[in-house]
């Protein structure tokens, strides 16, 4: 289904196939295969929660389209464009979601604030999400590729509630960062705050 999709143009001003084109060449092989299985997994769930499958495969392929820019650039995007001075304080797993939405828009011409949200959102979630963003933020999560001892209830819980499947990403996340003593953006403690106790003992 994917290979069909065209794109209408105020969404992005180019084809699938143009996109992809541009993503073979901004990744390596081992993360362009990771974001074409993202796209597939965003799309059957944008099918069955009803939100427009061309976002969710354009979400999807740009999530990480930033992913393996050099350090520079995203500091320089930063200081250029204003953005919150506090993220020269973390690196590029925050990095390629909050200003790889940024070159998302100046590089490949996409202007819909939905699906630039899903790509800023997609390592941190928020506080609230679209159905389009929390499609990402999970897609990126259990698509195929993904194997650890967590995923298999992720998935199940994604195809069963979605916003479950929110709240158990972000509570073992936040539980990954804590045990290997990373730094915790803000955006991920307001995603836990606003997700996860709503969810109680569904997501143990």
């Amino acid at each position: 289904m994917s290979d069909e999709l065209i794109y209408q143009e105020h969404l992005i001003p180019m084809t699938r196939q143009e996109l992809i084109e541009h993503l073979r060449a901004a990744l390596r092989d081992k993360r362009f295969e990771h974001v074409l299985r993202v796209e597939k997994t965003a799309i059957e769930l944008a099918g069955q929660y009803g939100v427009d499958v061309e976002a969710a495969s354009i979400a999807g392929l740009c999530h990480d389209y930033a992913k393996q820019r050099a350090d520079e650039d995203f500091i320089k995007v930063i200081k250029a464009k204003k953005l919150d001075p506090d993220l020269l304080n973390y690196g590029n797993a925050i990095w390629h979601g909050f200003v790889g939405a940024e070159m998302v828009k100046d590089e490949l011409g996409v202007h819909d604030e939905d699906i630039l949200n899903a790509i800023r959102f997609h390592t941190t979630g928020a506080a609230y999400m679209t159905k389009l963003a929390q499609i990402i933020y999970m897609a990126d999560y259990i698509e195929p590729g993904r194997d650890f001892p967590a995923v298999k209830k992720a998935r199940k819980l994604t195809r069963q509630d979605l916003g479950a499947g929110v709240a158990y990403q972000t509570k073992h996340t936040l539980l990954y960062l804590i045990k290997n003593n990373a730094p915790i953006h803000p955006q991920t403690l307001a995603t836990f705050n606003a997700w996860v106790p709503q969810y109680g003992k569904e997501i143990d």
